[in-house]
């Protein structure tokens, strides 16, 4: 009797490491779709009714969109980096206090002088918003690193691990969830530095502009705002809540 062989590209054994909950059923992916849709059902009628163009609006959402995405990734490679850098020994107790320093500067009373180097540029507001997201996430993985016991450290030297494999299989693993809790602060920061960074530099594209052109109409400006909200509700409803929960789960493996 032959045996049978499972198809190669079938699953019998679901990843039980990456299962956030708003994908194990079929209501929790329709909510996953709504959130998908909704911030732009609501700009789109948003836009009718107060009659803007909406191909601008969702331009300047898209720009704003895409400088907060590129000042989290310098943020986060950088704050991981000066993380495993600095977080133990001679150098952890000369630059831990210097960053604990950085991290209380008022980053806004340099942005009009930057502004007038840099100009109204996306560099001047992605260095801003970079400097904005970095702390939370840099202390964070910090905490996590803390965190490393004795004999982890000689199941490390007795695997003897290095290179590559030190990354992925220690290093990695143990930042995760410092990197995870530290995005979802440093973020909430982020959003909302991004506005009142794009308004102080002028910029001529992105939310900024959008809130400034229509300072003066409350109507608008309020539901622009409660768009914005939904928005931001809606990234975390679909990127770090789950990830949040994963983040959870490998720190008590």
């Amino acid at each position: 009797m032959r045996k049978s062989h499972p198809h190669p590209y079938s699953h019998p054994h679901p990843n039980p490491h990456f299962n956030p909950y708003i994908y194990r059923s079929r209501l929790h992916r329709l909510v996953t779709v709504l959130f998908v849709v909704l911030p732009f059902v609501f700009f789109f009628f948003f836009a009718q009714f107060a009659k803007i163009s909406s191909g601008k609006l969702f331009a300047d959402i898209g720009i704003s969109l895409s400088r907060m995405a590129i000042a989290y990734i310098i943020a986060l490679i950088l704050a991981w980096i000066c993380a495993i850098l600095f977080y133990q020994g001679r150098r952890a107790a000369i630059a831990l206090p210097f960053f604990d320093v950085l991290q209380s500067f008022p980053t806004f009373a340099a942005l009009p002088l930057a502004s007038f180097f840099l100009g109204p540029s996306n560099t001047t507001v992605i260095i801003f918003l970079v400097i904005t997201i970095i702390w939370p996430i840099f202390f964070s993985i910090i905490s996590s690193l803390h965190l490393i016991r004795r004999d982890w450290n000689e199941a490390v030297g007795i695997a003897q691990l290095s290179g590559f494999a030190y990354f992925k299989l220690f290093l990695l693993p143990i930042t995760i969830p410092g990197a995870v809790t530290g995005s979802l602060i440093g973020l909430g920061d982020g959003w909302g530095a991004l506005v009142a960074t794009e308004i102080i530099v002028g910029a001529r594209m992105g939310l900024g502009n959008f809130f400034n052109l229509f300072s003066q109409n409350p109507r608008i400006t309020t539901f622009g705002i409660l768009g914005f909200l939904i928005l931001i509700f809606s990234i975390n409803k679909l990127v770090w809540t789950p990830l949040l929960e994963w983040s959870h789960r490998k720190m008590e493996e």
